[in-house]
């Protein structure tokens, strides 16, 4: 199921990239709004504001034709960046162009210290600045000399990045466009005349900094971009940490990305054995962008360089770099001679004697991109909990959160087909299979009094099931006769204390109890091993997904086929929905989006979404407080909390707001 799904969705959007530019015209249109986009899914939307970068030298090392600064700025208040500037010591009074040198993911640490990845790069700024350029060689945020992270959800578990709408690609983008002030600052620099540079990661960056500031003229990202097929199909995501992607909100390929630095030169440089690069999937991307450069009578400005070799950095990649930037930012092509060598020990090259107290490296991640904030809630008088406002957070969700939707969103076909019909002592229950949508099949259970029948029945719970959730569900139905029905099913012992999904005790005899587990859970479990479920969940986000939003959306469509088949939308017939846990938080979001649920009880709620959900933008659209008030306006919300300070927003919120006549808002503690 999950192999078929990813690559069905991965060929929707590979498909739709650039596809309705025909026509120069059409790109220049489209072109301003592409660009908004990607600042916006890097966390750069609005801009920050260009703080004072307050550059500091702290030391000079010499060779025979060059010198090398050390050298520190912050790109915002306490964002430190540290690099190397290295210039020729002949100019001839003449302003040189300049090279922005990206580094890849190359650790150089000594006794605990780390020197940046700047110094394992140092032989690219010796080689540019012998041959006349200046070049600036700034660390990245994980590997400089201040280790910030760029593996939240690579390694660290931080999938809370993708409901901040937070990516590491996103602050070595910013610090790329203030490294560009920075060298613009220099007397010695020809501020018109800059370019680009750098491999693995430092590719990547290339990347987003030609894509988003015109100021670069000339690109050369080495190894730094492949398609989305080679990512999400072939798993070459799985070799990549997070700085080498967007916040893919608006479910782009990775050809978008390049063709916003058309017309100006861009070569694409790799080499035809990297496994993480792959060459049809760079090739794809050379072609797509081709076809944007052809529109502008400009394909002698794109490039391909393909060499043999791994993922290394290779003598060749980097003398067809140097022909590309002499051709177009000195117009000449002269014979290079000098070769790429490391000249200095890391210690002549590190910035820092002391790291700087107050530096925000390490904890960028919490502070980069603006969140929605609770206290702009209660304090707007004009703020409203009634159908307005609930339609105007649809409506934002639905915009940042879950444009990953089928473009149906949940009105599609069904497909509702009966697989099983068991009775036991009075019980009746009857199992059925739905589409959630294309290769997602998933499996709704009800539960009531065998003489109960569809026109009878008054009330609906409907279950909503994690992996703890399903295994109390399968031990319960064995206990109560129905083993044939989920023959197969082996789950762990379940702790004592734990509060149950629901009872198993017949149901009150006009009420049915309805099941249900989203994918990845119950009946649909993939590989249970933590690193495969790690980097399923970054595949999802790959194309502009969540694990959790597409259950959410799996939850919209049981919520459908249960109301359809008891006809509850029609009637005075009441539907619960309980969950716990992050499902809890997936069934409260699930009622912003319509539908007839009258009563929810939600266990274990989180309250912080570093506990759950995972939903991509969410917390710059909303937070759970408002999604809890904006709940209660219509239906019964009871939260099951010992804490309920925790729920203190909300609770402001319902006060200031006058409820629906059968709304409701109520914390009750925990029975264990």
């Amino acid at each position: 199921m999950l192999a078929a799904y990813f690559k069905a969705e991965t060929k929707r959007l590979t498909d739709r990239s650039l596809s309705k530019i025909q026509t120069k015209a059409d790109w220049e249109k489209a072109r301003l709004t592409e660009r908004k986009h990607l600042l916006e899914m890097l966390g750069l939307d609005p801009l920050p504001d260009k703080t004072p970068l307050k550059p500091v030298i702290t030391g000079t090392v010499e060779e025979e034709e060059f010198l090398v600064e050390n050298i520190h700025f912050q790109s915002r208040p306490g964002l430190y960046v540290t690099g190397n500037l290295y210039r020729p010591k002949k100019t001839d009074g003449k302003k040189l162009p300049a090279i922005l040198y990206v580094c890849g993911h190359g650790r150089v640490m000594k006794d605990g210290i780390s020197y940046g990845n700047k110094t394992h790069y140092q032989h690219h700024g010796a080689w540019f600045a012998r041959n006349g350029y200046v070049c600036l060689t700034i660390d990245t945020l994980q590997l400089g000399e201040i280790e910030g992270i760029h593996h939240g959800t690579y390694s660290h578990d931080r999938f809370w990045w993708n409901s901040r709408g937070y990516t590491p690609a996103g602050v070595e983008a910013w610090n790329c466009v203030r490294a560009l002030d920075y060298l613009q600052s220099r007397p010695e620099v020809d501020g018109e005349r800059l370019g680009v540079t750098g491999r693995s990661g430092g590719g990547a960056y290339s990347w987003w900094i030609a894509a988003i500031d015109e100021r670069i003229k000339v690109a050369v990202p080495v190894a730094g971009i492949t398609s989305l097929h080679n990512h999400v199909v072939d798993g070459t995501v799985e070799g990549h940490c997070d700085c080498m992607f967007m916040v893919n909100t608006y479910g782009w390929d990775f050809a978008q990305v390049a063709a916003l630095v058309a017309p100006r030169p861009l070569l694409i440089s790799n080499t035809d054995k990297d496994r993480i690069f792959p060459l049809d999937g760079v090739v794809d991307v050379h072609k797509k962008t081709r076809r944007i450069y052809d529109l502008y009578g400009a394909g002698n400005n794109l490039g391909l360089q393909i060499t043999e070799g791994p993922h290394k950095d290779t003598q060749e990649l980097r003398v067809h770099a140097f022909h590309w930037f002499n051709k177009f930012l000195k117009g000449e092509d002269p014979l290079i001679e000098k070769t790429a060598v490391k000249f200095f020990e890391p210690e002549q090259l590190k910035v820092f004697d002391t790291l700087p107290e107050g530096e925000l490296n390490t904890t960028i991640d919490e502070t980069f991109v603006a969140q929605a904030s609770e206290n702009d809630l209660t304090n707007q008088p004009d703020y409203h909990l009634d159908n307005g406002g609930m339609a105007g957070l649809r409506k934002r969700l639905l915009a940042k959160c879950f444009q990953g939707w089928p473009q149906l969103h949940f009105r599609g076909e069904l497909n509702l087909k009966p697989q099983g019909d068991t009775t036991h002592d009075g019980l009746r229950l009857q199992t059925f299979e739905f589409d959630s949508q294309e290769h997602v099949p998933l499996t709704l259970f009800l539960l009531h009094r065998e003489t109960l029948t569809t026109d009878a029945t008054t009330d609906v719970m409907l279950n909503v099931l994690d992996e703890d959730g399903w295994g109390e569900f399968v031990s319960l139905l064995k206990e109560k006769g129905f083993a044939d029905a989920i023959a197969g099913e082996e789950v762990a012992a379940q702790p004592a204390g734990k509060v149950p999904v629901a009872s198993l005790n017949p149901p009150p005899s006009e009420m049915v109890m309805a099941y249900f587990c989203p994918r990845g859970i119950g009946p649909t479990a993939w590989d249970q091993n933590k690193r495969k479920q790690t980097q399923i969940r970054r595949r999802f986000a790959l194309l502009g997904q969540t694990l959790d939003g597409m259950r959410l959306y799996d939850l919209l469509r049981a919520t459908r086929a249960v109301t359809e088949k008891y006809e509850l939308s029609s009637s005075k017939k009441r539907l619960w929905v309980r969950a716990k846990g992050s499902m809890a938080a997936i069934a409260l979001y699930a009622n912003v989006f319509g539908g007839v649920v009258r009563h929810l009880e939600l266990h274990d709620l989180p309250a912080s979404y570093q506990d759950g959900p995972e939903f991509l933008n969410v917390l710059r659209v909303t937070n759970i407080q408002e999604v809890v008030a904006q709940n209660a306006y219509r239906r019964k919300v009871v939260i099951y909390d010992n804490d309920p300070e925790k729920w203190a927003v909300a609770r402001k919120l319902t006060e200031i707001h006058k409820l629906h006549g059968y709304g409701g808002f109520e914390i009750r503690p925990v029975v264990k």
